[in-house]
């Protein structure tokens, strides 16, 4: 999954993203409004996390703009815990709030409710014949045995099983699963999709050739 990060204090933007990228997220960073707003209405990021008080555009007009043609679900984030400050977020379409200080541990659970709900599917399990993706803990079981996966597999698996029963194609998988500052390879997803099959079996993923999975 792809997240995009808008914080201007430098130290915690580098622990988020590093912390995110550790859980198996792509991040993409921006440390002030207006590179923040540019970056999430050019690519369709899975979640966004934005602080309130930014430079040259804050998080309120930030997200007001977003808001005109992106549905982009936003957790914000910021020192101000007063309740017209959680409403304001809110009603400006925030999806969730979380004041500062924080644990990353509640950060990351609330990031994946945001993606499920997203996706329709709110329950922390899928089941998908004999396998079970916990998203909680990032685990894949096949025939209640755990299979062991790297990362990128993982958010493969994870990003077309939120997606079942419907057509992801290799551009959107490219978009969601590495962030700006990757270097792909054009046969790379046919590679993860292969030890995929190896793992969970053959038609565990289906290939509509010329147009995705």
């Amino acid at each position: 999954m792809r997240v995009l990060v808008i914080e201007d204090e430098p130290d915690l933007l580098a622990s988020l993203a590093k912390i995110l990228r550790e859980n198996g997220y792509a991040v993409d960073r921006a440390e002030e409004g207006q590179e923040g707003l540019l970056k999430a209405e050019t690519w369709n990021y899975d979640t966004i996390i934005l602080d309130v008080m930014l430079p040259r555009l804050d998080g309120w007009e930030l997200l007001r703009r977003l808001r005109k043609t992106k549905t982009t679900p936003v957790l914000m984030l910021t020192a101000r815990d007063a309740v017209e400050d959680r409403v304001r977020g809110l009603d400006n379409g925030a999806d969730d709030y979380l004041t500062k200080p924080f644990e990353l541990i509640e950060l990351l659970a609330r990031l994946r409710a945001l993606i499920r709900r997203t996706a329709g599917n709110a329950l922390p399990t899928i089941e998908i014949g004999d396998v079970l993706v916990e998203t909680a803990s990032r685990t894949v079981s096949l025939a209640g045995r755990q299979v062991a996966l790297t990362a990128r597999e993982y958010s493969l698996i994870e990003f077309l099983a939120l997606h079942r029963g419907r057509l992801v194609t290799r551009s959107t998988l490219y978009d969601h699963l590495f962030d700006e500052d990757a270097v792909t390879l054009s046969n790379l997803l046919d590679v993860h999709v292969s030890n995929i099959r190896k793992k969970l079996g053959h038609r565990f993923i289906i290939t509509r050739r010329g147009h995705g999975y």
